[in-house]
């Protein structure tokens, strides 16, 4: 039966290193926030954001922009309305009803510790607001109006990157 070999002091510093830069980041990292016409949307799940795409909390952010939401567990599907708009959505499918016409999402709806979370571009797509995400800041805007978006593009770094 082989021994197992002694760590070498190599071995051992480089792991530590590692170690201590990958516990770094994690404590220096924040997630993301969310405001809505220069409000703070308060949300237990932060939004999710990867390779320069927002994922938003759907509650969270239909609810500030004065929308209704409904969801039904058996099927899986989310209806929100606001003002004579109405999306369907199903988690896990990449296709959507918006005014009962199907459309294509770039992303399906997904749950993260009970909350669906969708594409920033699907929000902007059926309901209207523009969603700007600066990574730099770790920030993203929804904005309902046209004026406050052109403000905000001079600043922000991935302005349409999703």
């Amino acid at each position: 039966m082989n021994k197992p070999r002694p760590l070498s002091l190599r071995t051992l510093l480089s792991t530590g290193a590692i170690a201590l830069a990958a516990s770094g980041t994690l404590a220096f990292s924040r997630p993301a926030t969310i405001d809505v016409d220069g409000r703070r949307v308060a949300s237990d799940v932060p939004p999710v954001t990867i390779d320069q795409q927002a994922y938003l909390p759907l509650r969270a952010v239909t609810t500030v922009l004065g929308a209704q939401l409904r969801y039904e567990k058996a099927s899986r599907s989310i209806e929100v309305v606001r003002g004579a708009d109405t999306l369907k959505l199903h988690l896990g499918t990449q296709s959507a009803t918006l005014n009962g016409r199907t459309i294509k999402l770039s992303h399906a709806p997904f749950t993260v510790r009970g909350r669906t979370m969708v594409a920033a571009r699907t929000l902007e797509r059926a309901l209207g607001p523009k969603v700007r995400y600066n990574a730099r800041k770790s920030q993203i805007n929804v904005f309902t109006t046209d004026t406050s978006v052109a403000a905000d593009q001079s600043d922000s770094s991935t302005s349409d990157a999703f």
